[in-house]
């Protein structure tokens, strides 16, 4: 059976690793999980991911999570746009978490960005999700 929304996948298994204070945990890789990652990583939310080929054309991301003084680093992480219910928002209208603590992780014609690059590159897109 295939899977509906593979990157919501991807964000409950982050979401449920943080809650079992796991290290590292591991997702089918996409090119889209790898883009979100990648700007979670530069945003300083997960200390890396690594991209490992498990041989007849599968492949898997292994999450490495962080975690400050034990507690996670990333408070809470939702979906905003599914495969039922896309969020579209220009540049000038691109929320802002917590006053700007948290991020929007968005897909641009100009790569998958945070709300704060976005802004910077004044390019709006798809909202794929939040960050806190």
């Amino acid at each position: 059976m295939s899977m509906t929304d593979p990157l919501g996948d991807m964000l409950t298994r982050i979401r449920n690793g943080l809650r079992a204070k796991k290290d590292l945990v591991s997702a089918p890789a996409s090119r889209n999980r790898q883009r979100v990652l990648e700007v979670l990583e530069r945003e300083g939310y997960i200390r890396g991911f690594e991209y490992v080929d498990l041989g007849s054309g599968k492949a898997e991301l292994k999450i490495m999570l962080k975690y400050y003084e034990g507690d996670p680093v990333i408070q809470s992480i939702s979906r905003i746009s599914s495969p039922g219910r896309r969020v579209y928002s220009s540049v000038r209208d691109l929320p802002r978490i917590h006053n700007g603590l948290g991020i929007s992780i968005v897909s641009t014609p100009k790569g998958v960005l945070s709300d704060a690059e976005a802004r910077e590159a004044n390019v709006g897109g798809e909202i794929i999700c939040t960050v806190f």
